[in-house]
């Protein structure tokens, strides 16, 4: 008993320091050790190393990618070379808008306006023999002799063909176009690519290929002063500056009220030309493309006003706008 109750004293008096360290031990647990790498865990990422935010899951500071739509405008087989022709379109236009527009409008409004018709109806009457060949070849023979006529009556009555006498009374002879690309229409040869070329403009391979013939077969066949520079710059400049304040109004609606014009100025001229052609082959006529300037509707096709001319005879002369001082002026309200 005593010997027990000796070890059963220092037992108790242990106890207070034993129960102190396991209390310490428990609030500051002891660093964990370091994991030993083994092969099969090598590879696996600890939970430290996991990133916060998923990567598919944008954050707040991500803003939205803006979409652009760019249009393209669709190919046609009439155009293979459409990145050449819009370039020269382009740069031509800027010279147009620059220099030559402005040149053919104060042309038109300073030139009185009997002094322009006059010089339109002297190139419209030397090119009366290029009509006549061109009816010839197309076994249009009524055609021919008519123009022959009007040829004559206006170099001379007409003095030279300042004026065109031959289409008023008693005669009543039309002007009418012709040429060698309408005769290669004719005759079925296609348009080919087309072309949109310096000083010359919106055209076809066969279409430069008959203006080129027209220049020719004067100077060629009849000699001066068709062949003399003199003569024929001057012509042509006074010609091509004509037609460019004549054509000033279509020209400014194809460049404001569509959204292409180089487009726009394509169809409108290759519908325009395969009208004539179908005109002068007596075909009623359906626009190679839709016209650029008509409005479409359910009920009425969009066709191009080139198409009016399966309605008159091919090379009609077209109605100019009044001349400047002759427009009608309107009438008072009573």
């Amino acid at each position: 008993m005593g010997v027990s109750a000796a070890v059963l004293a220092v037992a108790l008096a242990a106890l207070p320091a034993q129960l102190a360290q396991d209390v310490a031990q428990t609030a500051n647990p002891p660093a964990p050790s370091a994991p030993v790498s083994t092969p099969e865990t090598a590879n696996v990422p600890t939970l430290d190393a996991l990133p916060t935010t998923p990567p598919s899951v944008a954050t707040p500071d991500d803003a939205p990618e803006e979409i652009v739509v760019t249009a393209k405008r669709r190919a046609i087989a009439a155009d293979p070379l459409e990145n050449f022709n819009e370039t020269s379109f382009e740069v031509i236009q800027s010279v147009d808008k620059a220099f030559v527009g402005p040149v053919a409008i104060a042309y038109r409004e300073k030139i009185p306006g009997p002094m322009r018709k006059g010089v339109r109806n002297f190139l419209s009457n030397i090119g009366e023999p290029i009509a006549f060949v061109n009816f010839v070849l197309q076994l249009k023979i009524g055609k021919a002799a008519e123009t022959v006529g009007r040829f004559g009556i206006n170099s001379t009555l007409g003095v030279a063909g300042l004026f065109d006498v031959a289409k008023k009374k008693p005669f009543y002879l039309p002007h009418r176009v012709n040429g060698f690309a309408y005769t290669m229409g004719f005759y079925g040869i296609k348009s080919g690519p087309y072309l949109y070329l310096p000083f010359i403009g919106p055209t076809t391979l066969r279409d430069v290929t008959g203006r080129l013939m027209d220049l020719s077969l004067l100077p060629f066949t009849i000699g001066a002063p068709f062949n003399n520079l003199f003569y024929a710059v001057p012509a042509g400049i006074l010609s091509s500056l004509d037609d460019r304040a004549e054509f000033d109004d279509e020209l400014q609606r194809l460049r404001t009220e569509t959204n292409d014009p180089y487009a726009a100025l394509r169809a409108y001229y290759l519908n325009r030309r395969q009208a004539e052609i179908d005109a002068l082959r007596g075909r009623k006529t359906t626009p190679l493309l839709p016209d650029p300037l008509a409005a479409p509707s359910e009920d009425k096709p969009n066709i191009a006003p080139a198409t009016d001319a399966e309605n008159k005879e091919i090379g009609q002369q077209e109605p100019r706008p009044a001349e400047k001082g002759n427009e009608a002026q309107p009438q008072p309200q009573s």
